[in-house]
């Protein structure tokens, strides 16, 4: 008998089907905010009215707007976002974007709550990971007293996860902190919002929440709570993208994409343990500045491909929630993507060849790595899945 534990969060709710500007301004008026900083994504913030509109329901609430949090959330810009939220009196963020907002707010809030007024100031927070063992090793301290609503533009799914993605711009490497307190307390999903966003940000994103759904299917902490939730966000997915793909501006399937994205995160989100793909992921954005969507895109097939001799019985499952039964789950990934018009090889997202090995060897600081369903016993055993999509 299999045996497991399911832990929740401390997120308070969900608002999804109305506009953002409407439900940000009640949530803040629920909480009882009055100075209220939002952290937008930059070419939202200025090409579009919606940040805007967002800001004009805050009326008097609206402490200030900041948007230059660049890809991959790096530690320069996530501080010098806090100074200034710091300054405007913030007590409630709203960031209202794709990844990088979601997750250098989360690491926003960390440094209101310690003081934190130079990027340094930072390291003592992080998570790290024993390259031998892939233990992790949590710091502790206080949970941040200023909360973060999110309104996602994208599909990865990080406003569920109580873990920011920051990168240490020095090191090329995207570092983790993880702690209960730093979890979102609302998230607002728009569909409306999210025709701004780009299609292959969107789509590519996308993928990245069908890479959380595949994982949790496949992870060595499966059970049948979170296998029911991975294969409902897998035929979410299976027909919103693919429709949103067709004609953008179908509401009804990008809440779909949506709705796909948030349940696609219920294993990470109660400690079910990832995989190579999420691994390796993480360092190809932190590392050589990859869009987190365009690593699901390259790695899931090939991590499936390398996965098939252990657990081939369980990707049968994916192929046929995507509406593929019987046929391997990498090849149907591969066409799935490829479908999108989406990468399908490193080269064409801009890695080098000679910079694989730096990359797997970064690998190694990854947990998830070494919770791989097929054991990965170091770095020269994922060369060959990189070089294997290059």
């Amino acid at each position: 008998m299999r045996a497991g534990e399911i832990a929740f969060t401390g997120m308070d709710r969900v608002v999804f089907g109305r506009p953002a500007a409407e439900a940000v301004a009640q949530a803040a008026e629920r909480l009882g905010a009055k100075r209220v900083f939002i952290l937008a994504g930059k070419t939202l913030n200025r090409e579009t009215d919606a940040v805007r509109q967002i800001a004009e329901a805050l009326g008097s609430r609206l402490a200030g707007v900041y948007d230059d949090m660049p890809a991959h959330s790096p530690r320069d810009a996530v501080v010098a976002c806090a100074n200034k939220a710091r300054a405007a009196g913030c007590d409630l963020l709203v960031s209202v974007g794709g990844g990088s907002t979601t997750d250098g707010g989360k690491a926003v809030t960390i440094c209101l709550e310690h003081d934190i007024r130079d990027p340094d100031g930072l390291e003592p927070f992080r998570t790290m990971v024993d390259e031998t063992t892939g233990k992790r090793h949590f710091p502790q301290y206080r949970a941040p007293r200023v909360r973060q609503i999110c309104v996602p533009t994208t599909l990865s799914g990080g406003e569920f996860n109580a873990r920011a993605g920051v990168t240490e711009p020095r090191l090329r490497l995207k570092q983790a902190y993880i702690h209960p307190g730093i979890i979102p307390l609302v998230v607002i999903f728009d569909p409306a919002i999210t025709v701004h966003t780009p299609e292959w940000l969107w789509l590519s994103t996308g993928i990245r929440a069908v890479d959380h759904a595949v994982e949790t299917y496949c992870s060595i902490d499966g059970n049948a709570y979170t296998d029911s939730t991975a294969l409902q966000a897998l035929r979410l997915l299976g027909r919103g993208l693919p429709a949103v793909k067709r004609d953008p501006a179908d509401l009804a399937a990008r809440l779909d994409c949506q709705i796909g994205a948030w349940i696609s995160m219920t294993g990470i989100v109660t400690g079910t343990r990832m995989g190579a793909s999420h691994a390796i992921g993480h360092v190809l954005g932190g590392s050589a500045g990859v869009p987190h969507g365009y690593t699901s895109c390259v790695m899931l097939p090939a991590v499936l491909a390398f996965n098939a001799a252990v657990n081939g019985d369980r990707q049968a499952e994916i192929s046929a929630a995507l509406g593929a039964a019987g046929q391997p789950a990498s090849e149907v990934l591969d066409g799935f993507i490829a479908g999108l018009g989406l990468p399908r090889r490193l080269r064409d997202v801009g890695v080098e060849r000679d910079d694989l090995q730096r990359i797997a060897t970064n690998c190694m600081k990854d947990d998830w790595t070494f919770s791989n369903p097929r054991t990965i016993n170091g770095a020269q055993e994922i060369v060959p899945i990189l070089e294997s999509v290059y």
